[in-house]
């Protein structure tokens, strides 16, 4: 799929600052954009994702999972608890079965696939923990909405992903 574009220790770890500090654009850029008209509060597209999705693809699983983490814990202090455990949990997940896909695929996985398996694991991962913090609602009607919203969230990351791509590449 990739191959990272810096040499040198050096070059990868500012590479990988670099993609953090995307990741967190994204992810204020995002929070300033109005919630999605859907019955579930709080479905966004994850366009910081875009950012994780090539630091997996581009970087090393390493890397895009420290950035996952670290960008968890930014959602931590400037929007509370919740929200940080949601990240994390949504993050990892979605780390984990893109890697388990391009682990057991390699190159004939596109990135449209990963994208989506990933917001779909990302919703499921956060379905989860809400679940867990609400125990006495009922959550699980709202699960379909969230499978739904992470294939059409998935569809735009992967979009943007591509176009994004040379671009990145060409600052790195």
């Amino acid at each position: 799929m990739g191959r990272p574009v810096a040499t040198g220790k050096t070059g990868r770890l500012v590479q990988a600052a670099f993609i953090f500090a995307l990741a967190l654009v994204l992810t204020i850029a995002e929070n300033a954009l109005p919630s999605l008209p859907v019955p579930v509060p709080g479905v966004k597209f994850g366009l910081s994702n875009i950012a994780v999705m090539y630091a997996l693809v581009f970087l090393s699983k390493g890397q895009a999972y420290s950035i996952a983490v670290l960008k968890a814990m930014f959602v931590l202090v400037t929007r509370g608890l919740i929200a940080g455990m949601l990240s994390l949990s949504g993050g990892i997940l979605s780390l984990t079965v893109m890697l388990v896909l391009m682990t057991v695929f390699g190159e004939k996985v596109s990135y449209t696939i990963l994208s989506i398996s990933g917001a779909i694991a990302h919703n499921i991962g956060q379905f989860v923990v809400i679940t867990v913090i609400y125990t006495g609602m009922y959550m699980w009607a709202y699960l379909p909405v969230l499978i739904i919203s992470g294939v059409v969230a998935g569809i735009i990351t992967a979009t943007l992903l591509r176009v994004i791509i040379p671009v990145l590449r060409r600052l790195s």
